[in-house]
């Protein structure tokens, strides 16, 4: 083969990368390809934008990080912009190229758009498609994706005795690209339709993109931080850098493999330590997995109201009360909270998000897709089948969905004890004690005014009667 084109999509590393490594095993000269997809920051069927600014300054580090690898093998990465389907067959044309190379994930949009991709192609060149994101390859697993079971404990117990996980592709030593094109500008945020985002110094973490920053994440939490021994015992915290391993934004933009991942855990089990905790990094791996191969199956079935389990469910579309939840002016702390620092950093802890989806679609009754496409917009880590997986769960409606609510007042006097994670994103209740922190309402109003808050003026009055209303559920 003279020339093929590897087009990265959610693939954004070169280490362990089956399609850049297949591709340059195959051709004499390879062109790395990106495309920024204007319609893949506009609005979403549901309003939100499909792309926010967090995660879209994401990528965009990403797709620059991803430059520089290559740049140092003696490569390069050739990015335009527009209609994949119009973009990939013309640069194909121009190298003249044999063969396109691409990554292949189980959403329906993504596998439209690679089927645009191959129709526009000439007959007489290739797509070639390779599974790069999941820890299992689905070819290795005990029973096909399309075949498995709903319920995630039976697969995983099976895919633990009965499958292998491939080992990590080590990253290419050079690669040689043609000299003849131009590589082309990374857009802007701006000519983009968004702006920069703002970095808030109550950030977990600045999430920068790419590989490299990747790489330095796990190196910091594993080795030098040494947290991967305690992870079990503290992932259900709200506050600060370490308290998770916080890899899914590199993970959901292909930055990192799982495979690479597991690596590091297993040498980490090997030089450290190895226990239920370093396990159970491994057994998050495996969740997200499920997902993936659960939209093989499902596919768009995921993206209906009454979701894969086909639920009679009469969602109520109260736009006000929705956008009370998004806008964090619930009236609920705890809520609040969370979706207060979600919207100002693109990021939320996994109790966070179980706490405020619940609130949503267990309190209010709101139309779970609503949620699900407000965190398409605003998570840095979105990936398609995690996030509608996880809401569909939530909603009842997915896998293993859950047939009981999540009691938010008392996870939040349970995860958040002394009331800093709500003081921390609610400045203004500082100066509330912690025994009522959480239910601000229960303060007399000569007490609000002591403690500096006055509900319906500093800080909501609750939406709704929480505690009554979980007595109906």
């Amino acid at each position: 083969m003279q020339t093929a084109v590897v087009w990265f999509r959610d693939d954004l590393r070169v280490t362990d990368n089956p399609t850049l490594i297949d591709a340059i095993d195959a051709a004499e000269r390879v062109v790395p390809l990106y495309v920024f997809d204007p319609t893949r920051y506009g609005e979403s069927q549901y309003g939100p934008e499909k792309i926010g600014r967090h995660r879209a300054r994401f990528r965009r580090e990403a797709v620059d990080d991803l430059r520089a690898q290559l740049g140092a093998l003696g490569g390069d990465l050739f990015v335009r912009r527009g209609d994949p389907a119009t973009v990939v067959p013309e640069l194909t044309a121009d190298v003249d190229a044999d063969t396109v190379y691409t990554q292949t994930k189980p959403a329906t949009e993504e596998r439209q758009t690679a089927t645009r991709v191959r129709d526009a192609l000439p007959d007489t060149v290739g797509l070639e498609r390779r599974w790069t994101h999941t820890l299992y390859h689905p070819d290795d697993l005990p029973t096909p994706p399309t075949e498995i079971r709903d319920t995630f404990t039976p697969w995983r117990k099976a895919v633990e005795a009965e499958a292998t996980i491939r080992g990590p592709l080590s990253a290419p030593d050079s690669i040689s690209v043609p000299d003849t094109i131009e590589s082309g500008s990374i857009p802007t945020l701006e000519s983009l339709g968004l702006g920069a985002p703002i970095d808030d110094e109550r950030a977990v973490l600045r999430f920068q993109g790419g590989e490299t920053a990747g790489k330095e994440r796990v190196e910091t939490y594993l080795w030098t931080g040494d947290h991967l021994r305690d992870y079990k015992q503290t992932r259900n915290g709200l506050l600060g850098a370490n308290y998770s391993a916080k890899l899914s934004p590199w993970l959901a933009a292909g930055c990192l493999s799982p495979r690479w991942i597991k690596r590091e855990v297993d040498r980490y089990e090997d030089e450290r330590v190895a226990n239920e905790d370093t396990y159970w990094l491994v057994f998050e791996l495996a969740w997200r997995d499920f997902f993936q191969f659960q939209f093989r199956k499902h596919g768009s079935d995921f993206f209906a109201p009454d979701g894969i389990r086909d639920v009679d469910v009469e969602w109520r579309r109260d736009r006000a009360a929705f956008h009370r939840w998004a806008n964090s002016e619930t009236g609920i702390p705890f809520v609040d909270a969370n979706m207060r620092e979600l919207n100002r950093t693109g990021y939320m802890s996994n109790r966070g998000r179980q706490n405020v989806a619940s609130f949503l679609v267990d309190a209010l009754g709101i139309d779970w897709r609503w949620g699900a496409a407000y965190f398409e917009a605003k998570l840095i880590d979105y990936d398609i089948a995690s996030n509608w997986g996880n809401w569909a769960y939530q909603a009842g409606v997915g896998n293993d969905s859950r047939d009981r609510y999540f009691d938010v007042l008392s996870q939040a006097e349970r995860y958040d004890t002394d009331g800093e994670y709500v003081r921390t994103w609610l400045p203004v209740l500082e100066d509330v004690p912690t025994d009522v922190v959480h239910r601000p309402w229960e303060l007399s109003h000569t007490e609000q005014i002591e403690h500096g808050v006055e509900l319906g003026i500093d800080y909501p009055d609750p939406m709704l009667d929480l505690e009554a209303r979980y007595r109906e559920l």
